[in-house]
């Protein structure tokens, strides 16, 4: 990794090594872990320090990534395409990875206890693509939360890169693959502690031939299956971007939030074991629904069981009501633009449009703060159960923070999951399910109490106004850096309008009257776009929608079929016409 072309002062070495050492020691001097354990945790502070070293010691004129130049160059990838790649080639490679992505979701973890699993992603499963102890079960997590991290570095100008500069850009994209990969491991190894525990059979196979670290190996054996699905889905999502259409990301997130939708819809089996009841009806809405109007009278009906059928979970008529509404009015917020008027400087009569969108940031923002909180609520039942981090100091099992269920059995007791934040922080982050959990209660707490779980009903409002409002403004945040991080800013538009001999009538063709014209436009559409899609996401959560599928996730999923769509027929369009695919493709 030594490369001349680099200027670097080596003298970061010394005191890295020398808080390495002092961390080292702390740790088998504290905890007094096994050797193999001990030789594990020295491999990965290594690892840690040596990127360290390689970005302090960088002394060139620009940004300290490039001295981790020597590593982001040597990451995995996959291959761009040489010249064009035809319509009906993209579309297979669509396909295979989406099967591919079908059946990883299907794949157990080898050697974990499943009986004993609990979900830490559990109300944002549907974002993050991912189905709960499998090779999907980190989903797109890692990769979103690598991009949050840049997006905040780029936002807060603590990385100097100018992303209009196709060097500064490649080291960007380099230096975010190595946070994912990161990342990877950082929400891969949390999960083994009490989450994803190893079977009690594989840990006595490992513990003949391995000195008693039988356990330990275990979590190892799972620890590499969770960051072997978590790369392969950062690869296919390389793949889709490269050889296929639209974003991996995205078709990942639309495949697995259709998958619920449908479940939500269709499914007619009862969502808890036994026969199928009053008590335990079938989980889908339309066979739910038909099952209380075949088995109920009138009077059943009027006396509960329009209740049932109508809001109480699983699956009401008004999750039903509530998806259909998001996907019509993210279909009306999608087409609905401003198209800024703009003629040619020198071939006259040549004239065009640039259109605004309303949700001119896209569906970003909102996967960027549902990726956030989910990290929070990860943390939070991390910091309160852990062994380990438990007793971190000043955060370790402090309610404010967030605390939990002591037992799967307390949570089954409080018709909970073992996930649900009781109190703190992040119960007042964590997701609204529907109008039962909130807004029954509110009217009449007498009868529907049981659903605040030992909550106040001030306490229960404040949480929705909290969770909407944080929504909605983290959302705008994410929106201001997703433009400035992707060269859809006022001054980066005017550059590209300029560019391409265009100017807007009665205006001189300099990108700065262009900036000021844009100016006037791009903020405002940003701030409407991030708090439109933020507010959508969070008001679809408070009404409720099919198979958990969560406000955030039918929004995304309308939008990416909606991009989909048009992507497909550009795709269709360069096909048909060479000359627009010379254009347009670079060919």
């Amino acid at each position: 990794m030594v490369n001349p072309e680099i200027p670097r002062d080596w003298r970061w070495a010394i005191p890295l090594f020398v808080v390495e050492a002092v961390i080292l020691f702390l740790l088998w001097d504290g905890a007094h872990p096994t050797v193999l354990a001990f030789g594990i945790a020295a491999l990965a502070l290594t690892l840690i320090f040596l990127l360290l070293l390689l970005g302090l010691s960088y002394t060139g004129p620009k940004s300290k990534l490039y001295g981790l130049k020597p590593v982001t160059t040597r990451m995995p990838a996959v291959a761009k395409p040489v010249g064009h790649v035809h319509f009906r080639t993209k579309m297979l490679w669509v396909i295979t990875v989406l099967l591919m992505y079908f059946v990883l979701s299907n794949i157990f973890l080898f050697g974990v206890d499943q009986a004993t699993v609990i979900d830490l992603f559990a109300s944002y499963r549907a974002i993050l693509a991912g189905q709960q102890g499998t090779l999907m079960h980190l989903g797109i997590g890692p990769i979103v939360t690598g991009s949050i991290i840049m997006q905040l570095f780029t936002g807060a100008k603590i990385i100097g890169l100018d992303l209009t500069k196709d060097d500064d850009k490649a080291i960007y994209q380099g230096t975010q693959k190595v946070i994912v990969v990161a990342m990877i491991f950082v929400e891969a190894i949390p999960q083994v502690y009490g989450y994803l525990s190893p079977s009690s059979s594989i840990i006595a196979s490992l513990g003949n031939f391995s000195l008693g670290n039988g356990p330990l190996l275990a979590e190892m054996i799972i620890i590499a299956q969770l960051v072997f699905g978590s790369y392969l889905v950062f690869l296919m999502d390389e793949v889709v971007s490269k050889w296929g259409i639209g974003s991996g990301i995205s078709l990942f997130i639309a495949a697995g939030v259709s998958q619920q939708i449908i479940q939500g819809t269709l499914n007619w089996l009862p969502a808890n074991a036994g026969a199928v009841s009053a008590g335990n009806p079938p989980s889908g809405t339309i066979p739910k629904a038909i099952w209380f109007f075949t088995h109920l009278n009138a009077q059943q009906m009027a006396s509960g069981g329009w209740e049932q059928v109508l809001l109480h979970s699983p699956n009401p008529v008004v999750a039903l009501a509530g998806t259909a509404a998001i996907f019509f009015l993210v279909a009306w917020t999608e087409s609905t633009r401003i198209e800024l008027p703009l003629s040619h400087a020198e071939a006259r009569g040549a004239r065009g449009r640039y259109p605004l969108r309303l949700i001119y940031a896209s569906n970003i923002p909102v996967i960027l703060m549902s990726a956030l909180l989910a990290n929070v609520s990860m943390f939070s039942i991390l910091l309160w159960g852990n062994g380990t981090l438990s007793h971190f100091p000043l955060l370790g099992h402090q309610w404010w923070i967030g605390s939990y269920p002591a037992s799967q059995a307390a949570a089954t007791s409080m018709h909970v999951s073992a996930t649900t934040p009781l109190t703190g922080g992040a119960y007042y982050l964590s997701t609204v399910n529907g109008l039962e959990s909130w807004l029954l209660p509110l009217l009449n707490a007498h009868t529907y109490g049981s659903f605040l779980v030992g909550h106040a009903w001030w306490q229960d409002l404040i949480h929705v106004l909290v969770y909407f409002s944080v929504m909605v403004v983290g959302s705008i945040l994410f929106a201001k850096f997703w433009i400035q991080t992707t060269n859809m800013g006022p001054e980066a538009v005017a550059r590209q309008i300029e560019a391409s001999g265009m100017q807007i009538p009665g205006f001189r063709r300099e990108p700065r009257v262009l900036r000021r014209v844009l100016e006037r436009y791009i903020p405002v559409i940003t701030v409407i776009s991030g708090a439109a899609v933020g507010g959508l996401a969070a008001g679809a959560d408070l009404i409720g929608t099919l198979g958990n599928a969560s406000g955030t996730g039918v929004l995304l999923t309308v939008g990416i079929m909606i991009n989909f769509y048009e992507a497909m027929g550009r795709e269709q369009l360069m096909e048909m016409n060479p000359l627009l695919r010379r254009f347009i493709g670079g060919e």
